[in-house]
């Protein structure tokens, strides 16, 4: 598919006014993506782990303009209150995506939306957000073209998504997600994030991922930055390679459940990720001290026990620790009394492996 496979053509029906509500996961990346063109796309492929319990619940309302102007009507609430703050962003992405959805000018819009994890935990809500947002307007998008597909529909949302936040498109669908064209994933794309194609090792299916909160401020440099640095950075080149193998050998160890090599991979990927960030230039660290001493620890614990717990970083300070389920006893007891004096205000996020996006409501959440 290409980008103009997703422009909407159809005759919008006529609706008068209504509401969808969705939740959307975040997500951590395995191979680890870094550095983009535009729009927004992906200067080397990446997979991840979708997670489940940090999420952004959104909701749409949307009533139909009586006269028909060139503006985008947006209110945005968080947390039930009126945000301006948030307005901007919310009309960029809006900007970015009309040449595909043609209708959004046609309509007054309210989005509500809430985090269930804390807006000061470190952990970036973009992802989830933009998956959120994206699919709530592809359930308007059905309403005015009820002869869309599924699969359709879930494509062109993680499409939009990305145009939001590039990591957005892998919190739409799917335990594991890729994002990138390469040649180990048929079908995969720049435009959007595909699920997994292969069976994936059971050991896999309950991974927990326990985030260290080892520091919650705003980052010193965005990642937008940071993805910029990398179009004249030395390694650039080498990098974009090595994710291309490091996708194949992962993509070998989730279906044959080969933690030893999964772990290698994983950390490398996070490693090298920051040694792109001290090496461009401007260069930059966003470890902090309690970041390191954390990692030295889990190798430590891992080295000790045997039991294959992992790190895994994002641009920022905070550590995601990855492991099977059946250690979870283990793992927490590890942290709360030798790494939980690292994390600000003693703070930890237990999450898991999860689904993806779906429809959600105010009585149970679902």
């Amino acid at each position: 598919m290409n980008s103009t496979d997703f422009i909407f053509k159809s005759q919008p029906a006529e609706i008068k006014e209504g509401s969808f509500s969705w939740a959307a996961p975040s997500n951590i990346a395995l191979v680890k993506y870094w550095g983009k063109k535009e729009p927004q796309l992906p200067a080397n492929p990446s997979i991840s782990f979708t997670l489940n319990n940090c999420k952004t619940e959104t909701t749409l309302s949307y009533s139909i303009k009586d006269v028909k102007d060139e503006s985008f009507s947006i209110e945005v609430y968080v947390d039930g209150k009126l945000s301006n703050d948030f307005k901007p962003k919310i009309e960029t992405f809006f900007k970015r995506i009309f040449e595909y959805q043609s209708f959004l000018k046609d309509f007054y819009f309210k989005i509500h939306t809430h985090n269930t994890f804390p807006h000061s935990s470190g952990i970036a809500s973009s992802a989830s957000g933009m998956a959120a947002l994206s699919m709530c307007l592809m359930s308007l998008e059905q309403e005015l073209n009820p002869s869309i597909s599924s699969d359709y529909f879930y494509k062109k949302a993680s499409f939009l998504a990305r145009l939001g936040s590039g990591s957005a498109c892998r919190s739409i669908e799917n335990e594991v997600v890729v994002w990138g064209k390469n040649k180990t994933i048929k079908g995969s794309s720049d435009l959007f994030g595909v699920p997994f194609p292969f069976k994936i090792h059971p050991v896999f299916l309950n991974f927990q991922d326990t985030i260290l909160l080892v520091d919650k401020g705003k980052k010193q440099v965005s990642s937008s930055v940071g993805h910029g640095l990398m179009e004249n950075h030395p390694f650039a080149k080498q990098r974009f390679e090595q994710a291309h193998q490091n996708l194949e050998r992962i993509t070998t160890c989730l279906t044959t459940g080969n933690l030893d090599d999964f772990i290698k991979i994983v950390e490398s990927e996070a490693l090298t990720l920051h040694a792109m960030m001290m090496t461009s230039q401007p260069y930059f660290i966003l470890m902090k001290p309690n970041t390191l001493e954390i990692i030295n620890r889990i190798w430590d614990f891992r080295r000790e026990t045997s039991i294959p717990v992992c790190f895994t970083l994002d641009a920022g300070a905070n550590v995601h620790m990855l492991y099977p389920m059946r250690y979870t006893d283990e793992v927490i007891n590890f942290i709360n009394t030798d790494l939980i004096k690292f994390c600000e205000n003693n703070s930890y996020i237990c999450d898991s492996i999860g689904m993806g996006a779906y429809q959600w409501t105010k009585d149970n959440g679902q």
